[in-house]
């Protein structure tokens, strides 16, 4: 699906993807963990179009996009959500997930004024749409609550249901669990695995929870100082020395001395 190679992205003298290779698997649910610094999200931007690369070269399904903005790649299908959720704080859950799909007839003056019932009618297919995620993502209940009033966790889920509106091909998810209580993480992680199983979604995901990234994700990829360091799954992962040393900034035998002594 996705293709990195060799992305570099400068920030002045400050490398902060520095010849990063990687591969997205169609239909995967990747992990990207590492510490912070790593590069994690200023990959994730490059992919996303968010950053354009310093070099290197992103593909898409055999298609070059590197440098392609968000508005572009959206179109192609290829989705990014923030640590920080980005909603219409003053709008209803509801009319956040109807603003999401583009080309909508009512965004012209003019079939605003002479096409008004087929403003509607796709104003009602949108809202049947919309009540169909809410459902999926078991949060009817908070439909017409102001999207501004949601909990963190909400918030997330509401970032998730966007990525419905549209036929999204790939999500990229930046610490979907930072600030959200357990029981709303569970739900996040259960609405992930069977858009992946139902729906085919692609997901490539940044979390610090490994109990999260445990249940999901395979494979895992660790980066460090804006490089990958090492691929598999997290249990291979969590035993590769070059992990723990870029982590706890010691190896493995250095920290079996230290345990000694």
């Amino acid at each position: 699906m996705i293709i990195v190679d060799d992305v570099h992205k400068h920030f002045g003298g400050f490398h902060a993807v520095d010849g990063a290779s990687l591969t997205i698997r169609e239909g995967s649910i990747t992990g990207l963990i590492g510490p912070n610094g790593a590069g994690k999200t200023t990959l994730f931007n490059v992919i996303a179009g968010v950053l354009e690369p310093t070099s290197g070269r992103v593909t898409m399904a055999g298609e070059d996009i590197t440098g392609l903005p968000p508005h572009a790649l959206f179109h192609k299908g290829l989705l990014r959500t923030f640590q920080i959720a980005h909603e219409f704080a003053s709008m209803t859950v509801r009319e956040n997930l109807m603003m999401v799909p583009g080309g909508q007839s009512g965004e012209t003056l003019w079939n605003a004024w002479f096409r008004r019932g087929r403003i509607a009618a796709e104003e009602r297919a949108l809202a049947e749409k919309a009540n169909e995620v809410l459902d999926f993502l078991t949060i009817s209940h908070l439909a017409d609550e102001k999207a501004g009033n949601l909990s963190g966790g909400q918030k997330k889920l509401l970032e998730l249901g966007r990525t419905m509106m549209v036929d999204a091909r790939i999500v990229f998810l930046d610490e979907v669990g930072a600030g959200v209580n357990r029981t709303l993480l569970n739900t996040i992680g259960d609405a992930i695995l069977r858009l992946n199983a139902e729906r085919g979604y692609t997901f490539v995901v940044i979390e610090h929870d490994m109990d999260f990234i445990g249940r999901l994700c395979e494979p895992v990829i660790c980066m460090a100082e804006g490089r990958v360091l090492a691929e598999g799954t997290l249990e291979q992962i969590k035993s590769d020395e070059r992990v723990i040393e870029a982590y706890l900034g010691t190896g493995l035998k250095n920290k079996a001395m230290a345990g000694a002594g």
